[in-house]
């Protein structure tokens, strides 16, 4: 089972993000984590419940696509205003508040979108403290105030929003119709620094030692005394940091289990067993379980099938392994807040399927083992700073991520022997020539994928009928958005080359240049 997040132990003061359906709700948590503050998103039904839950310093209203008089418009909690602690309305959220607080808001026909500078005036408010003047925001509203509420000042206007920015210094009561927490708006990490730090009081102390340090004690307080955990470790950042983490917890009471399921990148085992056996000192199993896998998902070509089939025997598997020891009543994975977002809607509202991640949509109900997931709340860079506190080597840190079910989601269609063995070459190519140019520093990860489609080739005057690899090279922070990473015409070419010279197979290398969205950054 899963940890209620409104249940967790040792939760630290700070803000209750409400989602109202934006696409930003995500984005506006890392950016007051970024000012210092732990921070938690729920939808409106859920808000106030968790308000009074949490050891509150304030609340942060998203934006969404609503209209606040709109028939089915997100309803939020009145009680959120009488909590006694700050508020900040971002876009519709200010919309709502106002409303609610008797102004008015109107359709005007007037949209504003994208870049627009606005006034912020001399005497503004603490929100806006430092930014007194012209500053450049985003902005993407149809409705917006006319009249305000009793109690509130225009801080900040712009040449068709007259109430850009507004504020009840007595209340604590913000709002902007601008989208601080994006960064075309110039100064808007500014903007909510000075929302946690100076309207809110908060000390600032979301830090990497703090983090780690509350995890720690979470995962003793979960585990107990005598309570042991079977981790899968992948190698990778995330599953690392989360190992690193449980066995400062438990120590020997950790017992991590790598299994090489046949779908790893070329040389991978050997890296992982001698990277944290040899040199972290974990006790790591090696589970050799290759065949096992494929003959699984021999057929099987539709993505969540074999995304489902390959979570379920790495838990057969770790159910089997835990059997070896007394009290291995817990599984530990690295699950990530990205990940929990994309497979389900992870607060309880309208938050789309995108697929499913092993572990996290791909674990059996009847699971009866607990889940310990130190990592479950937070973004990718926090878990890298997390990571260099607790004194990894920058080699696992700076990894790029590798998806759980392997290379099997970078086959598209059927996975066979020979199709695993072709992208391996391919990808170690792609990979090793990436990393000598430098180039791979820019980037967030950078692959092969092998496609379903044989095209044909000449090779030595001959005719070829072979299969066809996409590169897939991504600029992201976070991986919850990216964009195609540009790689140099000559490094391409070099790619290219080895590829179509080396991997008896493939007679045809093309470039992914999708952004995500539309796009995912895995294929499958």
């Amino acid at each position: 089972m899963s940890i209620d997040p409104m249940a967790m132990p040792d939760r630290p003061r700070g803000l209750l993000i409400v989602d109202l359906g934006t696409q930003y709700a995500q984005l506006i948590a890392r950016r007051l984590r970024e000012a210092g503050t732990w921070c938690e998103i729920f939808p409106a039904p859920k808000a106030l419940e968790a308000a009074k839950s949490m050891d509150l310093a304030g609340i942060v209203l998203s934006g969404g696509p609503a209209s606040v008089y709109a028939e089915g418009a997100p309803e939020v909690p009145e009680g959120l205003l009488e909590m006694g602690v700050p508020v900040l309305g971002i876009c519709y959220g200010m919309q709502w508040m106002s409303r609610t607080l008797g102004g008015t808001v109107e359709g005007t026909g007037e949209r504003e979108f994208g870049h627009t500078e606005i006034h912020v005036e001399g005497d503004a408010s603490k929100l806006f403290a430092g930014l007194q003047g012209e500053t450049v925001v985003w902005m993407s509203h149809g409705d917006k105030v006319t009249a305000l509420p009793d109690g509130f000042r225009t801080v900040a206007s712009s040449k068709t929003c007259a109430h850009a920015g507004i504020a009840n210094e007595a209340k604590g009561f913000y709002g902007v119709q601008f989208h601080p927490e994006v960064s075309h708006s110039v100064r808007g990490q500014e903007i909510l620094a000075n929302f946690v730090l100076d309207v809110c009081g908060l000390p600032g102390d979301w830090k990497p030692e703090n983090i780690a340090e509350r995890e720690i004690k979470k995962v003793k307080e979960i585990v107990g005394e005598t309570g042991e955990v079977i981790l899968g470790l992948s190698g990778g950042v995330d599953s690392a940091v989360a190992a690193v983490i449980v066995h400062r917890a438990i120590g020997d009471r950790l017992h991590c289990i790598f299994v090489d399921n046949g779908l790893l990148r070329k040389g991978e085992r050997e890296l992982v067993e001698h990277a944290f056996r040899d040199h972290v000192g974990l006790d790591l199993t090696t589970i050799d379980a290759g065949e096992r896998f494929v003959s699984k998902l021999a057929g099987v070509t539709d993505p969540e099938r074999k995304r489902k089939i390959i979570g379920n025997e790495f838990v057969e598997i770790f159910r089997e392994e835990a059997k070896r020891f007394k009290n291995a009543g817990f599984l530990g994975q690295g699950t990530l807040y990205p990940d929990v977002i994309e497979s389900v809607a992870a607060h309880g509202g309208n938050t789309a399927v995108i697929k499913s991640h092993h572990n996290v949509g791909g674990l059996p109900d009847d699971l009866d083992m607990e889940l310990v997931e130190p990592l479950r709340e937070l973004f990718k860079d926090e878990v890298r700073q997390v990571g260099r506190y607790l004194g990894l080597d920058e080699r696992i840190l700076m990894r790029q991520p590798f998806p759980g079910p392997g290379l099997a989601v970078r086959i598209v269609g059927e996975i066979t022997p020979e199709g695993i063995a072709l992208l391996q070459d391919a990808d170690a190519i792609c990979t090793n020539e990436i990393e000598a140019a430098g180039a791979h520093k820019s980037l967030w990860q950078y692959f092969a994928v092998l496609l379903p489609v044989k095209s044909v080739g000449v090779m030595g005057d001959a005719r070829t009928y072979e299969s066809a690899c996409a590169l897939r090279v991504v600029e992201s922070l976070d991986g919850m958005t990216a964009d195609w990473g540009y790689l140099d015409q000559a490094l391409l070419r070099k790619i290219s080359n080895r590829i179509i010279n080396e991997v008896s197979g493939i007679n045809r290398v093309v470039l992914d240049i999708s952004s995500k969205p539309p796009a995912t950054i895995e294929w499958e």
